[in-house]
């Protein structure tokens, strides 16, 4: 089956105790549906399962994956795969990734599939309604079996110890189907049952509060200090402008990184932004000094979790930490009833976070074999030559999930 072709595949009935939310004895539907026939009609069943999932992910939400889809460079046989409850389109959506062929894997060109990602995308986990975890992986790789993409299935960025993840291994388990972790990484993670100042106080050395309170009055001493907050739209399109200047005007602008350097990079991240403003999922905060913003982070908001997607700081105030500054302000996430953790989205290791934030989120990249021989040959004869490369090079793949309690 041409999968460039396919879309739709009719699922199996399934009885009524292996479904959820009062809905009876179903035909489960699939389809892998063209990015570029993406339309307005998708939204409010991608919206509600947005809102239903096992795991949140903003960078699948519809606000934030069309704006990406619109100005970013993607592959053009990337699709959306999409499990329906019924027919398509006339059903609740149950789950959602986007992906697409690749042809080089590390240093090796081999055909595979993959999960889009892009650079400005942390987290790779699809959405999935929550109860459907299993059907999600069991329609999906039924589909990718019959389908004509090469290789094997690559799922990158998805959260390790997570409902999905738990359900993937279940289902290759229950199938004889090989599914490796090939690599994983932590990353910094805000929850817990403490007060902003509780945790403040726990977590950081007294030396280090008494430098940084120090810091503050010193750069307060240069002018008018501000933190601000704002989850509402006002002035919304003035505060982009000075967010991407002030990114721009650092070393990401002098690498060619910031939002700000490309056209397509700016008008996503503006999207990106308005769409998440327009349903209430937006946290903006910034650190002014005598007006001008010299630190700026935007938060994403999804379910009972946070994303912390971008921070910008004048490098000419380095010496204050603005950035620090601004993080501590935002350690009063921890005090709203309606979040239970925030990501941070920085790579393992952040030089700054990684010494406010002590909890970690592990995130992982899991190879999935797919049936037929030559696609079997391909991925043992991957897997064989990365454990090679891992002896070689002493690399460890660190799995939270066989670590005993």
């Amino acid at each position: 089956m041409d999968l460039s072709g396919l879309h739709k595949m009719e699922g199996k009935d399934i009885r009524a105790n292996r479904f959820r939310e009062g809905l009876s004895a179903p035909e489960f539907e699939t389809e892998f549906h063209a990015v570029a026939e993406l339309d307005a009609s998708l939204v409010g069943a991608w919206s509600e399962l947005a809102e239903q999932a096992s795991e949140p992910n903003i960078f699948y939400e519809h606000w934030f994956l069309r704006p990406a889809l619109a100005q970013l460079d993607h592959h053009r046989n990337l699709k959306l795969f999409l499990l329906w409850a019924g027919e398509p389109q006339h059903s609740q959506l149950l789950g959602l990734l986007p992906l697409g062929p690749e042809n080089r894997y590390g240093r090796w060109r081999v055909s595979y599939v993959q999960n889009w990602m892009h650079h400005n995308c942390f987290l790779g986990t699809p959405l999935v309604r929550k109860g459907f975890e299993s059907m999600f992986w069991e329609k999906l790789l039924t589909a990718l079996d019959t389908s004509n993409w090469p290789g094997f299935l690559h799922i990158n960025g998805m959260t390790i110890g997570g409902p999905l993840d738990q359900a993937l291994r279940t289902v290759c388990g229950d199938r004889k189907r090989r599914c490796e972790l090939v690599h994983s990484e932590a990353r910094a993670l805000l929850e817990g049952q403490f007060t902003a100042d509780e945790y403040y106080r726990t977590n950081i050395r007294k030396k280090k509060r008494k430098e940084l309170l120090r810091k503050q009055r010193r750069l307060g001493e240069t002018g008018e200090l501000l933190f601000s907050c704002q989850r509402d739209r006002e002035n919304l399109d003035s505060w982009i402008d000075e967010f991407l200047a002030l990114e721009r005007k650092g070393w990401k602008g002098q690498e060619g990184s910031a939002l700000d350097c490309t056209d397509a990079t700016r008008e996503f991240f503006r999207g990106a932004i308005h769409g998440a403003a327009q349903g209430g999922q937006l946290e903006r905060r910034t650190l002014r000094l005598d007006g001008q913003p010299i630190t700026m982070l935007v938060n994403f908001l999804s379910g009972r979790g946070g994303f912390g997607f971008k921070t910008a700081f004048d490098e000419d105030y380095s010496r204050y930490s603005p950035g620090v500054l601004l993080q501590i302000e935002n350690l009063d996430c921890l005090e709203r009833e309606t979040l239970d953790w925030v990501d941070s989205c920085a790579s393992e290791g952040h030089p700054m976070i990684d010494g406010l934030w002590t909890d970690r989120r592990h995130i992982g990249r899991f190879s999935i074999e797919l049936k037929g021989l030559s696609r079997g040959a391909i991925f043992r004869g991957v897997r064989f030559g990365e454990a090679l490369m891992g002896k070689v090079r002493g690399r460890t793949i660190f799995d939270p999930t066989e670590v005993q309690p």
